[in-house]
């Protein structure tokens, strides 16, 4: 078989039937080593506070004016959150065979996530100061617009798994009611590639709920700092 593979000769039933366990583990692993790299990320934002907080050069650190509204602040983390506690028992529901109700809380999650994201860009035109009245401007506006962009990232990722989810509603977790190469998107296979793909879904459920649910930490320790501390 290694002598097939090499050649690039190798037809789909050689290459086909991987059990999905295997891939279900890489993606929680993944999620594991995504958190763990955005740790990394977001630690330079704390850092920056801390240590531009400390020097206060000149008296820049924060000058008057420059107040990050706490109300808007609140409401954003508060949506975040919530999304990930619906994420959290989404993944419960999908465990349980609840897919119909998996997919009510995931869409729901979608959508306060994206009202996360409208109410930070609201509160950045309310805030009235930009990056470069002062240090702690800088940081703030520096550190909310990645962790927008992250959760963005992850919102998109919760939108294609509920996706999945979706247009395989009405299979029952098994290759056999999926046609074949399906769910690869290549209609040329033959047979899948992963033993049952539909049942991919819920590694994946879960690799996100870790890291979303990673990521509303991180936003919770944003607000703390950038509206409490601050």
């Amino acid at each position: 078989m290694s002598a097939e593979l090499a050649s690039g000769d190798a037809g789909y039933e050689v290459l086909e039937g991987e059990p999905p366990e295997v891939l279900a583990r890489n993606l929680v692993t993944a999620g594991y080593l995504l958190a763990g790299a955005t740790a990394f990320f977001f630690v330079a934002f704390v850092f920056a506070f801390f240590y531009l907080r400390s020097i206060d050069s000149v008296s820049q650190w924060k000058p008057h004016g420059v107040d990050a509204s706490i109300g808007w602040g609140t409401a954003i983390i508060a949506c975040w959150v919530v999304s990930t506690v619906l994420v959290r028992l989404g993944e419960l529901d999908q465990a349980a065979d609840r897919r119909p109700q998996w997919r009510l809380k995931g869409l729901a999650a979608l959508l306060l996530g994206l009202a996360g994201l409208v109410l930070q860009v609201v509160a950045w035109t309310q805030n009235g100061f930009g990056p470069t009245d002062g240090a702690f401007a800088s940081v703030y506006v520096g550190w909310t617009a990645f962790l927008s962009l992250f959760v963005l990232l992850t919102l998109f990722w919760l939108e294609t798994t509920l996706a999945t989810s979706w247009r395989y509603r009405n299979e029952l977790f098994g290759a056999a009611e999926v046609p074949a190469g399906h769910a690869s998107g290549d209609p040329d296979r033959t047979a899948h590639d992963i033993r049952n793909p539909v049942d991919l879904n819920r590694a994946e459920l879960a690799a996100l709920g870790f890291y979303w649910t990673f990521l509303a930490g991180v936003a919770v320790v944003a607000w703390v700092i950038l509206y409490l501390v601050a």
